[in-house]
């Protein structure tokens, strides 16, 4: 199993990195503030999860041993697979999840696309006694455009696309998504669609 993976970026996408390593090119599926720490030619060292299904081998890369504790705790709940436990580290790192587990606060859950207040709950219930090592803290506040995110259109320029071009998608996708979403959610949206465009 890969638990480690260290090398250089050859190339940054929408929702993953290719990480060249001993010539060979690893696809490795990460969150966004993975992808806007990084750039092209960087070198890069990750902690990773290794899913692996009847059709497929996919390799999850985090920046912290916390963040892929957590990612593979969130896969020993029943109904979240890699898509939804990448998702909610999207929105939230490991310590703010923890405090929405303290907390029993459902309503932070729910700002990840894909789950309900039912489905919030449940896992309120199932991660109270699998996370006692993470220390709650409390979240941090959605961030207003000129701050938050200006920071995401600062990172997708710094990832290779024009300023206004950026900006153009920033400002669309935060009329989508709605002023309150966290940087992090906005970011990920923004991604998506230039990486569309290419």
């Amino acid at each position: 199993m890969i638990s480690f993976l260290s090398g250089t970026v050859h190339r940054i996408a929408a929702d993953h990195l290719v990480v060249l390593t001993y010539g060979v090119g690893r696809k490795v599926h990460v969150t966004p503030d993975t992808l806007t720490g990084t750039r092209h030619g960087a070198e890069i060292e990750l902690v990773t999860s290794l899913v692996v299904r009847e059709d497929s081998m996919t390799l999850y890369g985090f920046g912290t041993e916390d963040e892929n504790h957590t990612f593979e705790v969130l896969l020993s709940i029943s109904g979240i697979g890699p898509r939804l436990a990448m998702a909610i580290l999207s929105v939230m790192g490991p310590d703010e999840l923890a405090a929405a587990i303290t907390n029993q606060d459902a309503n932070a859950l729910t700002r990840v696309p894909g789950i309900g207040k039912k489905g919030a709950s449940r896992i309120i219930l199932e991660l109270e006694n699998k996370l006692p090592k993470l220390t709650a803290a409390a979240p941090g506040p959605a961030l207003s455009f000129g701050g938050g995110n200006q920071q995401v259109v600062d990172a997708l320029v710094g990832l290779g696309w024009k300023e206004a071009q950026a900006e153009d998608v920033v400002a669309e996708v935060v009329k989508e998504t709605g002023a309150d979403a966290g940087t992090s959610v906005v970011l990920k949206a923004a991604l998506k669609v230039l990486g569309a465009k290419r």
